[in-house]
């Protein structure tokens, strides 16, 4: 049985409900299982990065994707100074990829020693090599979404890998290698 959620009192009418709390929401999200991407940029002659979850096509006509980056983020000014920005689609075997680039604070100036990648051809953002897709962005639209910023990108060239590996995903707080 679902948890009942109360409402306020209203003279208006029927209750309101209570606004959802952060850890209730999380728990509710963490049962819906998603792909794991590290998106990058290039911004002041510096790569940055970050592992993201919260990524999805939006439009084929014109193509359109988009990402959630948190407000507090290294990654946010970067993405939104840049303008461009290139996403790579992890697979199952990249889990130490998505961990590394999710680490906060890690050194912005050695983090791609030792990760293998090769430029975009259109941002120059680093691409990462053993992905399953690649895509090179140009920011579209950014809109106000709470503490994260939608970043809304034009795709400019996509790519894939020929082999049929599975992809990473993220589910109940930990990456899934297999499915």
């Amino acid at each position: 049985m679902p948890h009942q959620h109360r409402l306020s009192p209203s003279a208006d009418g029927p209750g309101q409900p209570e606004p959802v709390s952060a850890d209730a929401l999380k728990r509710a999200m963490a049962h819906f299982a998603s792909g794991v991407t590290v998106v990058t940029s290039r911004f002041e002659q510096v790569a940055h990065a970050m592992t993201a979850n919260a990524f999805c096509s939006v439009s084929l006509d014109p193509p359109l994707v988009l990402v959630c980056v948190a407000k507090r983020a290294r990654f946010h000014p970067a993405v939104l100074g840049a303008g461009r920005w290139a996403v790579s689609i992890l697979a199952d075997d990249q889990q130490h990829l998505a961990r590394h680039f999710a680490i906060s604070g890690r050194d912005l100036l050695t983090q791609f020693d030792r990760v293998g990648h090769t430029p975009a051809p259109f941002s120059g953002s680093p691409l990462l090599t053993g992905a399953l897709a690649w895509m090179d962005c140009e920011t579209q639209a950014t809109h106000d979404a709470g503490d994260h910023t939608i970043v809304v990108g034009t795709v400019l060239w996509a790519d894939e890998e020929s082999s049929l590996r599975a992809p990473l995903t993220y589910y109940q707080g930990t990456y899934n290698d297999a499915y």
